[in-house]
């Protein structure tokens, strides 16, 4: 089922579009208002979701569910401020968006994971639904759940890391999931931190809804992180998909933002806070 009267509005994201009292952080959320029906995807580090929610005239005390993209700081510490304002909030997520997590580089580390444990955020009222598999949440609304890792080109990162039999490995991500709008104009892809990559991610969606063209891509696609030869080769890829629009944010960088921006000409847009996206 297509979805009409679709709307997106980037409530979280490291910088800011128009001068409206709007707070920027590093993180990620943004509000998908679709016949009625409100998705929250992420919640950024909770400093600037209440403060941008009401500014821009969003009411997230009525939201239908939260989804989380995976479970790092920056995009689940506003929980508890969207889980006070409904009762009974609906999360769905994989099951290792509670897992440790930490940033590991030349001898130093701080912790990344979610700040707030599952068993407080149950007592808040949320109720956290686990998925694994490509599932369709509402008619014409989709979740990756997981995503195979089958280009040879977008590796993870070394530096991110999780504990498991008692020692450190580097963490898999497998909780890294994206949301998936089909609309009248094509699929519409909101990404979290495309930690399984970008192009795998695309290259999931396609798969799992053969004959539907992809029109729109937001949110982080990682690639600040991105060395050339990857940075390169993702645009390559990218570019067979012929997305309609890309709105980059938070983990693409600045650097690697004005570079998509250059490639792709007037196909591309920051996705600031205070950006809304219509399909």
């Amino acid at each position: 089922m297509k979805i009409a009267r679709t709307q997106l509005t980037v409530l979280c994201e490291n910088s800011v579009d128009g001068p409206f009292g709007l707070i920027g952080e590093h993180g990620w959320s943004l509000l998908a208002e679709i016949r009625g029906r409100k998705i929250l995807f992420d919640t950024g580090q909770g400093l600037g979701i209440m403060n941008n929610s009401m500014r821009l005239g969003k009411d997230l005390s009525n939201i239908d569910m939260l989804v989380l993209s995976h479970g790092h700081y920056d995009h689940t510490s506003g929980i508890p401020e969207v889980a006070g304002l409904n009762n009974g909030l609906e999360v769905m997520c994989h099951g290792d968006v509670f897992l440790p997590r930490y940033w590991v580089k030349d001898g130093n580390e701080r912790f990344i994971g979610m700040v707030h444990r599952r068993e407080y955020l149950e007592s808040l009222g949320c109720r956290f639904c686990l998925y694994s598999e490509f599932t369709e949440i509402l008619p014409g609304v989709f979740i990756t759940g997981e995503v195979p890792r089958i280009t040879d080109f977008e590796s993870m990162d070394p530096h991110m890391e999780i504990e498991s039999g008692g020692k450190r490995i580097q963490d898999p991500l497998r909780d890294d999931l994206s949301l998936i709008l089909d609309t009248p104009r094509g699929l519409l892809v909101v990404l979290g931190c495309a930690h399984a990559g970008l192009i795998n991610i695309l290259l999931h969606v396609r798969r799992n809804l053969p004959g539907k063209k992809i029109d729109t891509v937001i949110g982080g696609t990682h690639l600040g992180f991105a060395k050339d030869t990857q940075f390169e080769r993702t645009v390559k890829e990218l570019q067979a998909f012929e997305i309609k629009r890309l709105g980059a944010s938070h983990c693409t960088g600045l650097a690697n933002s004005a570079r998509l921006a250059s490639i792709l000409g007037d196909r591309f847009f920051h996705a600031s806070v205070g950006i809304a996206v219509k399909a």
